[in-house]
């Protein structure tokens, strides 16, 4: 863990830190919707490009990380994402309308889209394999935990200093961030030989980006423009890959990346779903909102280095499949009793489905991953950040479209059914992930 130049440990955290950073202030400002909405003048579609903005800036970002990883050091890349993050929560503290706080937040979410892939890439490169599990449960812990610390962090600063506060107290953490890469990250000279397809990159944002609106507004147009740009990223990147897309002939990858990408969905649409759903629905404040999260999330994180070492001792099939399992009953108990569900019972169901997130979220990451021979580690490891960020802002943009539907077609009740809805479209996936991840594990067994 300690080579003669690297400190890996004291690496990953820093990464860690800036991506730790990233998950606190998206689902620490979940809780602040309800008032921003109001200061903003804007409705729950609006409101949700505070997390959406990000997570597609994100996304736009991570799909150009395996040609960044290849072409600059990492101590570069480290560099670049930290002050990125730090001009998007300085520009955010002092935000006076929505246009500037989403201009920020797009500066966080390029911060983080650097940041994300780098600290796993840390992992996959400078880790030993034996402890590898365990280094990913470690990394996964540092951006499990903030959706723990997030709601709680955003709701007391909301109560007590004004939302601008939230941004405000991550400076200190970036800055511990920075001093830690710059101590454990070497200078390392790296030749620079790729071209950077243009081409392939335009299109690509263009289409997730249009792509994400066509959710976001239900429209029919936006989305056959995304399919065009889309199509046109594909034959781009066939002359000059920005993204190895043969990754995708690998079925047993193509399984686990669901079963992964789905527990992205689950975090992102839940963190959306629940905090206006107890703040509206069930007149709580963002204090006690945010409180409601904090008991599942923390035992989610607690568990995710655990489980790394259950994977390290005994596999991935049965932590995985134990999660996968805890997590569907969860969402299936909340989605069936939802209507009559109080405030404690609401919780339990959500500690259980985050006691599958524990076990099962890092270990999907690694097994997929593993599914890959090691020259094109990079690719799926970038393939895999890019579609977690998409995955994550789709599924914001699709329960916040539901739930502002609902609201607007049944006044009495909107709040209500509105999230159950979400609720029950989440349970949906979890089960459709449980089969996958069932088919997908005799690959693996044979593998082990």
């Amino acid at each position: 863990m300690k080579t003669k130049e690297w400190h890996v440990l004291t690496a990953v955290i820093a990464a860690g830190l800036m991506s730790f950073s990233g998950v606190l202030i998206e689902t620490s400002m979940n809780v602040t919707f309800p008032h921003l909405m109001s200061e903003f003048n804007t409705n729950a579609s609006g409101i949700q490009w505070v997390t959406t903005g990000y997570l597609l800036a994100i996304a736009v970002i991570v799909p150009i990380s395996a040609y960044l990883l290849k072409n600059f050091s990492i101590k570069k890349l480290f560099i670049i994402a930290n002050l990125f993050f730090l001009a998007g929560v300085g520009l955010d503290s002092i935000a006076m309308n929505l246009t500037i706080l989403l201009f920020g937040r797009v500066l966080q979410g390029i911060g983080t889209g650097i940041a994300l892939p780098l600290m796993f890439q840390i992992i996959l490169m400078k880790s030993p394999m034996e402890k590898r599990g365990a280094m990913m449960g470690i990394g996964t812990m540092t951006t499990a935990i903030a959706p723990a610390i997030g709601p709680t962090y955003g709701g007391l600063l909301l109560s007590t200093l004004g939302w601008r506060s939230i941004f405000w107290f991550l400076v200190p953490l970036l800055l511990l961030s920075l001093v830690l890469g710059l101590r454990s990250i070497p200078s390392e000279t790296v030749v620079r030989e790729d071209r950077f397809n243009w081409g392939a990159f335009l299109t690509l944002m263009v289409g997730l980006s249009t792509l994400l609106i066509a959710v976001e507004k239900l429209s029919l147009p936006l989305f056959v423009i995304s399919v065009i740009f889309l199509i046109g990223f594909y034959f781009f990147n066939r002359r000059l890959p920005l993204l190895n897309l043969h990754v995708f002939k690998n079925m047993e990858f193509d399984m686990l990346t669901y079963s992964f990408l789905i527990y992205q969905a689950m975090l992102l649409g839940l963190s959306f779903i629940l905090p206006n759903y107890l703040q509206i629905g069930m007149h709580t404040s963002a204090t006690e909102a945010g409180l409601f999260m904090f008991p599942g999330a923390v035992i989610g994180a607690i568990l995710a280095p655990i489980s790394g070492r259950l994977f390290d001792r005994i596999g991935a099939v049965k932590p995985i499949l134990t999660g996968i399992v805890a997590s569907a009953t969860g969402l299936l108990l909340m989605a069936l009793f939802f209507p009559v569900l109080n405030f404690w019972f609401l919780m339990a169901t959500h500690v259980l489905l985050m006691i599958g997130n524990g076990l099962a979220y890092s270990n999907l990451m690694t097994v997929t991953l593993g599914t890959l021979p090691e020259h094109e580690s990079a690719d799926g490891n970038s393939i895999l950040n890019t579609l977690q960020q998409f995955i994550g802002a789709s599924a914001t943009a699709i329960v916040a479209q539901i739930f502002a539907t609902t609201v607007k077609t049944a006044p009495n009740n909107g709040v209500m059914l509105g999230s159950r809805y979400g609720v029950i479209l989440l349970a949906t996936l979890m089960l459709i992930s449980l089969v996958l991840f069932v088919i997908a594990k005799k690959g693996m067994q044979q593998r082990a």
